[in-house]
């Protein structure tokens, strides 16, 4: 990663992925990275273990977005990029918070890699998707659920084969 930027995580669905492509960018609607407060949190962790964290954070962010889009597949998405670090802003101070916003849209060529769920994994991320919410509230059956999503791992792609992701 270049000197002065940051690793962000960008949650995502596929039509956001096919607007990123016509747009060249990629809005960021729901971002995480290696924060202050989340190091703070776990300190325990190395660099790879907190980078992890704010992955999974994207991808549950991705079952929001997947539950506010009916329409969309039922595959989470979540697009690694290097943003310079003037454009990333902690979103609050909460222990272990790994939020941050990001004030401009990423381009496609700051993305590192495209991250996505492979077909196998669409029912549990359906199930998952309908209750992230109530998980997120401490329920333990919705609990289950997302974690039974999350046990797929999500697949990698380079950035160069965005067209190839789409057109699965």
């Amino acid at each position: 990663m270049a000197e002065g930027k940051v690793r962000v995580y960008l949650a995502a669905t596929l039509p956001m992925l096919a607007e990123a492509r016509t747009a060249g960018e990629v809005a960021p609607v729901a971002a995480h990275a290696v924060t202050p407060a989340l190091r703070e949190w776990y300190v325990e962790g190395d660099e790879e273990e907190l980078e992890y964290v704010a992955f999974t954070r994207a991808a549950q962010d991705a079952l929001r977005l997947l539950h506010a889009d009916a329409a969309a597949a039922r595959r989470r998405v979540v697009v690694s990029a290097d943003v310079a670090a003037g454009a990333v802003r902690q979103q609050d101070g909460e222990l272990g918070s790994s939020a941050v916003q990001v004030s401009a849209a990423v381009r496609l060529t700051d993305v590192a890699a495209i991250h996505v769920d492979d077909a196998d994994a669409e029912s549990a991320v359906a199930a998952a998707a309908e209750v992230v919410d109530q998980a997120a509230a401490g329920d333990p059956d919705a609990q289950f659920t997302v974690d039974s999503a999350e046990d797929h791992e999500l697949l990698w792609y380079a950035p160069s084969e965005l067209a190839d992701v789409l057109d699965q």
